[in-house]
């Protein structure tokens, strides 16, 4: 069956198309666009009324929970849920359980994305085994099974000599690597933005050194073996500027920012909110605005959801023992919208950061609309808007510090290659 989407706001910026249009396809191929009527006979009709059609977000932080805490949320529930709210594609850190730093692992994940029929996923597989701090991965194994890159994203590797080890073997083999700035000692007893909040609340502090320190080291190494790299959700404004520093250097270096850490601060977590309990934490009001000022310009080149699901209870405890991390699929469109509206972002800027650039960092071409692409689009209605409440998402995690909020977005319809999902049918 063929499917036309009539009168959509076409909004693909890289291809030079901010206008009124029509795109008629099929699953795993577009077929047309602004197709004649002897294409279009027969196809099922979609009435845009000007609804945005935009590329696939893509979304370059999400626990799946799948292996190893399928009691909180599995590849099929995410995948589905992130094409629900127009995310086409989702990258899966390695800190799983088992790590993925195995064929058996990565090939696992990936057959049962295949079969969840949702968002496209994409493995980052461990730079060590067990990501611990002795024997380096087989990253190329790791790339032939299918990982995209590799990393040590979800636990920091404090061993200088290893780290330098595994990012002289990524570059030998040129695999990409994404490395979060965590310092392991400094602030790991942390649950909190070390600073006036914390001390209030009696909460252990997480300083910006634990970032800072962590930043530059990484970068020392990665000046030293010349491995391409990408920071994953940078925290502070000092973050920022470091990375702002290295790249005027010529440092073959992305970083993002997770979407939290633009809307909130460390207020939020205020009287000991556990939905805020997130790391990296929500930092200072200045921090949230240096990373606003640095994605507007570049300097982070992307927005990710860092979506982390939780079963109830692991909300439930005491602040210091609640376990950290949102769940931000059924957020991040809204959230992003948001930026708009109070013109942190324009709409190309928004596009690019949370859609195309994403898929830079992964080494993939841009969605384009034209004949014989693959669908990679969302249709996205903007002027509709809807309360985020735990029974309307689509996430199995239910755990947002974004509960109660009104944001504008929905999405009508998101097709990826021969997945579609179209609103009211699931």
């Amino acid at each position: 069956m063929n499917l036309l989407i009539r009168g959509a706001h076409l909004r693909f910026p890289h291809q030079n198309l901010d206008r009124i249009g029509d795109v008629l396809f099929t699953h795993g191929r577009v077929i047309a666009l602004d197709p004649p009527e002897t294409l279009t006979r027969g196809a099922q009709v979609v009435e845009a009324r000007g609804a945005w059609l935009i590329p696939g977000l893509c979304d370059l932080a999400a626990r799946l929970r799948e292996p190893g805490a399928t009691h909180k949320a599995d590849i099929r529930s995410e995948a589905t849920a992130a094409l629900i709210n127009g995310i086409t594609h989702l990258t899966l850190p390695p800190d799983t359980e088992p790590v993925v730093d195995s064929t058996a692992v990565t090939e696992l994940i990936l057959r049962r994305a295949r079969e969840a029929r949702g968002a496209t996923v994409h493995v980052i597989g461990a730079l060590t085994r067990g990501m611990g701090e002795e024997t380096l991965a087989e990253l190329g194994t790791l790339r032939a099974a299918g990982c995209i890159a590799a990393g040590n994203i979800g636990r920091p590797i404090g061993n200088n000599n290893v780290l330098r080890r595994a990012l002289q073997y990524a570059a030998s083999l040129d695999v990409p690597v994404h490395l979060q700035a965590v310092d392991p000692w400094i602030g790991a007893d942390g649950v909190a933005h070390e600073g006036r909040v914390a001390a209030l609340q009696g909460l252990a502090g997480v300083p910006e050194t634990t970032e800072t320190l962590a930043l530059a080291r990484d970068l020392m190494l990665i000046e030293e073996t010349g491995v391409r790299a990408h920071f994953a959700r940078i925290s502070t404004g000092r973050g920022a500027a470091m990375v702002a520093a290295a790249k005027a250097r010529g440092l073959p270096i992305t970083a993002d920012v997770a979407m939290p850490n633009l809307l909130l601060n460390e207020n939020d977590i205020l009287p000991f909110r556990s939905a805020a309990h997130l790391r990296p934490p929500l930092r200072t009001a200045n921090d949230r605005d240096a990373l606003r000022t640095a994605l507007a310009e570049g300097t982070l080149d992307a927005v990710c959801s860092d979506h982390q699901p939780h079963d109830a209870d692991a909300k439930l405890k005491p602040f210091p023992a609640t376990e950290p991390g949102a769940s931000g699929l059924d957020t991040f469109l809204g959230l992003g919208l948001n930026l708009i509206a109070n013109r942190v972002l324009t709409i190309e800027q928004w596009i690019d950061r949370a859609a195309i650039a994403p898929r830079r960092v992964l080494g993939m071409a841009p969605p384009l609309i034209e004949a014989d692409a693959l669908p990679d689009f969302a249709l996205i209605d903007v002027d509709h808007e809807r309360l985020i409440e735990t029974t309307t998402m689509a996430s199995r995690g239910k755990n947002t510090p974004f509960l109660g909020w009104r944001l504008a977005g929905i999405v009508r319809l998101a097709a990826i290659g021969d997945r579609l999902y179209v609103r009211g049918e699931a």
